[in-house]
């Protein structure tokens, strides 16, 4: 059975449609992903949580930037800031606790 070229051409479109529609659904999915987590990590009360809020974020924005066909930027927010960021917050925040308690 063989389809006709106007067939061929019309499931092409609609794979390309779909295509598209996902792409823009995921694009929606990271982006409420990425102001969720940063107003968390402002509104947090404790400095771990939002340290961690933080590096989600970022790590969040790393994905984004690879989506957008940046890999080099996306490898460089993934590894300086949601990385060494947030391992830099975390050791700041656990080693100025002694002099509080």
């Amino acid at each position: 059975m063989e389809h006709s070229p106007t067939t061929i051409e019309t499931t092409k479109k609609c794979l390309e449609i779909v295509a598209v529609i996902e792409s823009h659904i995921l694009y929606t999915f990271l982006l409420l992903l990425l102001i969720i987590f940063s107003i968390l990590a402002v509104e947090f009360r404790s400095l771990i949580g939002a340290a961690i809020s933080l590096g989600i974020a970022s790590a969040v924005l790393s994905i984004i930037f690879y989506q957008l066909d940046s890999p080099y930027v996306a490898v460089f927010e993934l590894s300086v800031c949601a990385g060494l960021i947030t391992v830099l917050f975390m050791t700041a925040i656990s080693l100025t606790r002694g002099e509080e308690e």
